[in-house]
């Protein structure tokens, strides 16, 4: 771990007041961090990033396997995903992580060997769609009238009832006309994604966001964007960059193991062998790292913390010897397969293609042996793909994420936290926390900004132009 940049906290520790320059600690590289640490340092703080692992990202990141470039799982966004765009344009990332022009989401029956496509026009919401459910083949006349009627529904609920976090999703689909089908064969293609579970453990008031955002609110708000590059170099090298250029000192292998208020009123942020003093503390982990660094009273309840539950990501690899995928991606129904994505190209495979496999909500199989899920999933992609079926599988492995996300349930928005704390100049970023997302790469950022903006807000300090868009 690198110390040289670290400032010692002590009897002859300098203070703001002593030098004029406000402090800040951020603790957590991953996007929420990053970004909290981006806006202070552009408002004008001296900002110290900690990280324990040995590199920037989270859980949104990369890593060799022989020659390739694997991306842990894949990661999209939406174009209403205004604050992670920010993030993108803040860290010169924007053009390696491009939108579709318009939504076009190839949706492949396995049982029925028919392909069927959500696309979007130019028209008005909800014009918009309304050509692509007409023409939507994988459910009947009756279910796309009952899936119109549904999303008028569900484009007047208030997103600011707090009685729509105590219901779950699948009750109100039930009761608003959608069948089993219609369910699997557009809501939880959806949600399942977005949410990382079923409408039936899912929170209405999140799956409202999430359709009523995305899909009801502009005409290109889901329009759909991913990195055409490994996330690494998004996440870590270019957000590395834009921390260095923006005077951050950033400290990788640094963990924190305790924060503390000192006698002057000021932080004291503990790494192994250092301690570091901060005006400001940003506390950018997950929920139990938090609970577990937060000082007594910060919280009125700190045990809600330890209530807000997980969910699993179980992400599949497999590359061929030749091309069996013609589209960048597509999603399946009447299969075990979710989506499906061609990472060729970003993982720099010269022959063959690398396909990667996106499972949500998967506690059922996150646990399962490589050779179950390779036998299970395999045939599968022949199924799907037809051209898989003279291929050659030269690999095939998995990654797992056994606490991708915080669980979407019912009562989950009540046990989230905002940015502020009791304990002046302590601040809460993550995913998890109380963005109104689900966990995304928009939420970790959103809450990165939150942080940053309570902060400056209590320092009395402006915001930068591009922070303000973002926020």
């Amino acid at each position: 771990m690198s110390t040289g940049n670290m400032r010692p906290d002590g009897p002859g520790a300098d203070t703001a007041e002593e030098t004029g320059r406000q402090t800040a600690v951020v603790v957590g590289g991953g996007l929420a961090g990053t970004t909290a640490a981006l806006a202070l340092a552009d408002a004008g703080l001296d900002v110290t990033l900690l990280e324990g692992r040995p590199r920037l990202g989270g859980l949104a990141f990369s890593f060799k396997r022989g020659d390739l470039t694997i991306d842990n799982g894949q990661h999209v966004y939406l174009r209403c995903c205004t604050a992670y765009r920010w993030f993108l344009d803040r860290i010169d990332g924007t053009a390696l992580s491009p939108l579709q022009e318009r939504l076009d989401v190839p949706v492949l029956d396995a049982d029925r060997n028919r392909l069927g496509r959500l696309r979007r026009t130019a028209l008005p919401v909800p014009l918009h769609l309304a050509a692509s459910l007409v023409t939507y083949p994988h459910l009947s006349l009756a279910e796309r009238a009952n899936v119109g009627r549904a999303a008028l529904a569900l484009k007047g609920l208030d997103l600011g009832d707090p009685a729509l976090d105590e219901r779950d999703f699948g009750s109100w689909l039930a009761e608003h006309g959608q069948s089993r089908r219609a369910i699997e064969a557009l809501w939880d293609l959806v949600g399942v994604a977005t949410l990382n579970a079923v409408a039936g453990e899912s929170s209405l008031g999140l799956a409202a966001m999430v359709f009523k955002t995305g899909l009801l609110s502009e005409p290109g708000a889901a329009d759909i964007g991913w990195a055409r590059v490994p996330l690494g170099e998004l996440h870590d090298t270019l957000a590395r960059k834009a921390l260095d250029s923006a005077g951050v000192r950033t400290e990788l292998r640094a963990r924190v193991t305790s924060i503390s208020r000192t006698e002057n009123g000021c932080w004291s942020v503990e790494v192994p062998g250092e301690r570091l003093a901060a005006d400001t503390v940003v506390l950018a982990v997950p929920q139990r790292e938090t609970y577990d660094l937060l000082p007594d009273g910060a919280l009125d309840d700190a045990e809600r913390l330890l209530a807000i539950g997980t969910a699993p990501i179980l992400n599949l690899h497999v590359v061929y010897d030749r091309k069996v995928l013609k589209r960048p991606f597509f999603t399946a129904l009447g299969s075990p397969v979710q989506w499906v994505f061609d990472r060729t190209e970003a993982s720099g495979l010269t022959e063959g293609q690398y396909l990667a496999v996106s499972q949500s909500a998967a506690q059922d199989e996150i646990d399962e042996p490589v050779a179950v899920l390779r036998e299970r999933y395999l045939p599968e992609f022949e199924r799907l793909l037809p051209a898989a079926r003279g291929a050659k599988v030269l690999d095939f492995f998995v990654t797992r994420e056994r606490t991708a996300t915080f669980a979407p349930a019912p009562g989950v928005g009540a046990l989230r936290p905002t940015a502020r704390t009791n304990a002046p100049g302590l601040y809460l970023a993550g995913a998890w926390t109380a963005t109104g997302w689900p966990a995304t790469m928009e939420s970790a950022v959103r809450s990165g900004v939150s942080a940053a903006d309570a902060a400056l807000a209590a320092l009395d300090r402006p915001r930068g132009h591009l922070f303000r868009e973002a926020a």
